[in-house]
């Protein structure tokens, strides 16, 4: 009797590590998936990264910015919801002229630019003065309205006191007042 009670204790165990490297697999299949988009996206916008410089001072095209900046606005009010991702990715469609593939490409690559930067903070200072630098003051336009739609996005449509103060950065970097 101990005999079989130790065999069946060495299959369960088996079965257990052999469960946990299945699922160590799988997350390891879904990270590489991730970075596989995140690629795709970058090619897609023809960025490169430049090792002697910060990625979002890489950045060439103003409307992954403006999709990075609005992800991190929307992170400034806590954990976004779907419907918020969904109300920013319409906002790009429309605001930006891009059709749904490209609005979530700029997506994934905006998010991926905000981890980057470490946190929605920094990541709306490095936004906002990138597009300064690309396209001066007529890139505030497109960047605001698209704020402007991810505010009346939010759970009470109020802004949060770290969007507010996000507003103030932008309106700094543009030198508005």
């Amino acid at each position: 009797m101990p005999y079989v009670i130790a065999l069946l204790g060495l299959v369960a165990a088996a079965y257990f590590w052999i469960s946990r490297a299945r699922a160590a697999g799988h997350a390891a299949q879904d990270l590489a998936g991730m970075a596989q988009d995140v690629m795709s996206a970058a090619r897609r916008f023809g960025f490169r990264r430049r090792y002697d410089e910060h990625p979002v001072d890489s950045l060439r095209d103003p409307d992954v910015a403006v999709a990075g900046a609005g992800l991190a606005f929307l992170d400034l009010a806590g954990l976004p919801t779907a419907e918020q991702q969904d109300a920013l990715l319409v906002s790009l469609q429309s605001r930006l002229g891009h059709d749904r593939a490209k609005a979530e490409e700029a997506m994934i690559l905006g998010r991926w630019l905000v981890a980057e930067c470490g946190g929605p903070d920094a990541a709306l200072k490095r936004f906002s003065r990138r597009l300064v630098k690309m396209k001066g003051a007529a890139a505030l336009q497109p960047l605001m309205e698209v704020v402007k739609d991810v505010a009346a996005s939010g759970r009470d449509g109020a802004l949060t006191l770290r969007q507010k103060e996000a507003l103030e950065e932008i309106s700094r970097a543009f030198r508005l007042g």
